[in-house]
This record gives C-alpha cells, structure tokens and sequence, in this order.
C-alpha cells in the first residue's frame, strides 16, 4: 500500500497565495513553498510537472479569488452592477495589492486580449442599459476599463489613495461621458 499523500496540490497552491501576498510574484518558487509547508520540493513536483504547471494553477487560483471579489460586490448592491464590478476591481487592487500585481500589472507583450467571463458580461450590461450595438459597447467597456484599472493600480502601488466615495463619484462621471458620447449622433464617428 503506498504511502498517504500529506501534501496536496490545494495546499502547495495556496501556500504559493499566501507567499505571493506576503513577498509578491517573486516569491513563488519551489523552494520557499517547501520551507513554508516544511517538506522537500519533493511534493511540489510529484503534484507539477513542471514550475510552468505550478505557476499556472497559482494564477488560475489567484483569478479565481479575484471573481469570488467580484462577485461579493455586485451580490453587496451597493452599487449598480456594472459599477459594482469596477469598484471591485479597484477594491481587490486595494486589498489583494500583490495578486491584483500577478493577474493585471504584469507584461503581458505579445498576448491578445482574451475576454474574460467578466469582460463579456460588461459588455453585454452597457449594450443592455444604453442601446447601442456590441461594436461600440466593447469600445465603451476598454475606455472605461482603462480608467477603472489607472485608479486600481495607484491604489495598488500606493500612489493615490481617494476615498471611496470619490472614486464612486469619478466612475460615475467617467461612465457618464462615455455614455454621452456613444450614444450620441455624434459619437458615430
């Protein structure tokens, strides 16, 4: 009878979590995870064939967290959803600074932008309250998106940090322009 496995891939994957909170991305190696779960890399490696494999199941985790986030906020309804869901953005990059780190400020060079369940979603809520085709929805969602992730990576690297209910009011203004302009004649251009 072979012998009861004591580490498992859930804890190598959430001891890596917690050492990324802890030291950032850098902090992921097989070494560091062994010391903190006080085993060889043995384990590691019986669970991940490769550190590629592990670095994966880490950042699949860590997006993981970032939607139970998203989703706890929208479910809070504070907010309107598509609001709720950029205030989450910026929340996790409040809260979760080092994985906000691993998952949206790392190079990314050469890679398409894949859209996620989030992203689609957005879309589909700014076609839905505005009327306008998904041409111009997914326009409207990048430009938004891209001022949404300005605040949440100041806050992330503690460059600025508004309170909430300024950074409530600035999404609201921006979303608000951006509305104006796609849904005008002459935002056709």
């Amino acid at each position: 009878m072979p012998p009861k496995v004591k580490i498992t891939k859930q804890d190598i994957i959430d001891t890596a979590l917690a050492l990324i909170r802890e030291g950032g991305a850098q902090a992921l190696n097989a070494r560091g995870i062994a010391a903190a779960l006080n085993c060889s890399t043995q384990p590691i490696f019986s669970n991940f064939s490769t550190m590629d494999a592990l670095q994966d199941a880490v950042t699949a985790a860590a997006y993981a967290c970032y939607l139970a986030f998203l989703q706890r906020e929208v479910e809070c309804g504070n907010y309107p959803q598509y609001k709720a869901m950029g205030m989450a953005y910026i929340r996790f990059a409040k809260e979760e600074k080092e994985l906000f780190r691993l998952l949206f400020m790392c190079d990314r060079g050469g890679q398409d932008l894949v859209p996620t369940a989030d992203f689609s979603t957005s879309v589909e809520i700014i076609m839905q309250a505005n009327g306008i085709s998904r041409e111009k929805a997914e326009l409207m969602h990048l430009e938004m998106w891209t001022c949404v992730h300005g605040i949440a990576a100041m806050l992330a690297t503690s460059f600025f940090a508004p309170e909430w209910e300024l950074i409530s009011r600035m999404l609201t203004d921006i979303y608000q322009g951006l509305r104006a302009k796609h849904t005008s004649k002459e935002g056709e251009q």
